[in-house]
């Protein structure tokens, strides 16, 4: 399967594995088990979505916004809960407005899942741990 290498955005091809003991970047050899969100622009955008085998999930956030604040921890432990089983990213709707009028987003945070490279769900509002991993697991 294709994944995408959030240190250095490059295209892995890895086997599907129920557990991985070791998986590294071909290119950068920075670990693929350890991930964090990929902050996503306008530049990237598809290269990522249309890279990648495994569901995105995109939170479109604010560095103002309370709620975003309070909700990132919990974003970024459910990126390393998921490696290589899910892709994290996160789009600054501030400096990247472009990508918020794009997606529509009215409220933030607001989570899209894509698959394929299309959106498959969306939601709005901070989550719990609990809830976040509930709504994870149903796209794997």
């Amino acid at each position: 399967m294709k994944v995408i290498c959030p240190n250095c955005l490059a295209t892995n091809n890895v086997p599907k594995l129920e557990v991985y003991k070791k998986a590294n970047c071909g290119k950068c050899q920075t670990s693929l088990l350890d991930p964090h969100p990929i902050a996503l622009t306008s530049d990237i955008l598809e290269a990522v979505l249309g890279n990648t085998d495994v569901p995105v999930i995109v939170d479109f956030w604010a560095p103002w916004c309370a709620p975003c604040k309070a909700f990132a921890p919990t974003f970024q432990q459910a990126a390393r809960a998921y490696p290589l089983r899910v892709l994290f990213a996160k789009v600054d709707t501030e400096a990247e407005q472009f990508l918020a009028s794009r997606f529509k987003i009215r409220s933030i945070p607001t989570l899209i899942v894509f698959k394929n490279g299309e959106e498959v769900e969306r939601v709005s509002g901070a989550m719990s741990d609990e809830d976040l991993d509930r709504f994870v697991e149903r796209f794997l």
